[in-house]
């Protein structure tokens, strides 16, 4: 799941983000009146943000969006549904594959560097001895000869099996700008701002059900609400594949819970084109997510670990687990 977009009131009237509110909260204070320097800081922001949308990247992404359409003939709202499809596909599908097999080299590791961590302490020990340091002099040195050999030896096995843990963030480093592009694409077309040379009716009249018009909002809501339940679905399916999360793992999902909930808001101020974008990508993410969990996928990248073989029988089973009771 991905996080949310920036933007400014003043470039945007469909799109209210949660920084915004919190100018707003300080606007709206008598003691605004004493800072007269502050309206610079949203100028500012409000620059920052123009340059992000007027970006390479977000122009690229306008072309790949009108380039689908007229390709297809499909109407707006099932080419965005294709594009973002086709997207998540081609470029991060193979990247969570990718931080697939990382992870599951990392964790082949621990067993090995556990009973490697073992002989080291008993090696620093020992130098400790031979070194005559008495029982108060031997814990700040032992320890700083522990962990220090400890990471060399650590770095050397990732090197060793091309499995650093970095790499699996790489999935992180490539969805984020893309969905941010694809999101900004998304908004300058249906505002006309993007400089396309497009028959903005098409977009506006390129909506389905209860949605035919994708450059205004949802005002009912379906979309946004959709999206939020996707997005808490995604976050729930994570959560049951740690049995006992420690404090900072549950606060990290508390966290991405009250995010997901707080799009629901937000994707009811954006054009229903973004909040159409944002669910689609959601659920091919969540499907994603499935798919990776095959034995047969688990077989195909030759993961070092071993997993279940009825990975989704497993997952219903902790899902009721944990919520019928």
């Amino acid at each position: 799941m991905v996080s949310y977009t920036w933007t400014s009131y003043f470039h945007l009237p469909y799109f209210t983000p949660s920084w915004f509110l919190l100018q707003s909260y300080d606007i709206l204070r008598p003691s605004f009146l004493c800072h007269p320097f502050r309206p610079v800081r949203v100028t500012m922001l409000s620059g920052w943000y123009s340059s992000l949308a007027d970006s390479t990247p977000v122009h690229l992404c306008e072309q790949l969006l009108v380039s689908v359409q007229e390709a297809s003939g499909l109407p707006w709202w099932f080419s965005i549904c294709v594009a973002t499809l086709s997207v998540r596909t081609l470029v991060t599908l193979p990247l969570a594959a990718y931080q697939l097999v990382v992870i599951s080299k990392v964790e082949a590791l621990q067993t090995e560097i556990s009973e490697l961590a073992k002989r080291l302490r008993y090696e620093v020990s020992v130098r400790a001895r031979e070194r005559s340091w008495t029982e108060r002099e031997i814990c700040p040195p032992a320890r700083f000869q522990f962990k220090k050999n400890l990471r060399r030896i650590v770095s050397q096995l990732y090197i060793r099996d091309n499995c650093h843990p970095f790499k699996a963030s790489l999935l992180v480093w490539v969805q984020l700008p893309l969905w941010i592009s694809l999101s900004l694409a998304l908004r300058n077309l249906s505002l006309d701002q993007s400089g396309k040379n497009m028959d903005q009716g098409a977009l506006a009249a390129g909506g389905a059900l209860w949605f035919p018009d994708l450059t205004i909002p949802d005002s009912t809501w379906i979309l946004p609400v959709c999206l939020g339940l996707t997005n808490l679905l995604i976050v729930e399916v994570f959560s049951l594949q740690r049995v006992a999360a420690s404090r900072t793992q549950r606060l990290v999902l508390n966290t991405v819970r009250g995010f997901s909930l707080l799009m629901i808001p937000i994707a009811a101020t954006v054009p229903s084109s973004m909040a159409l974008y944002w669910f689609a990508s959601s659920l091919v993410g969540f499907s994603h997510n499935l798919l990776l969990r095959s034995p047969s996928i688990h077989r195909l990248l030759q993961l070092s670990t071993p997993h279940s073989t009825s990975p989704y029988r497993d997952l219903l089973t902790a899902f009721i687990a944990k919520y019928h009771k």
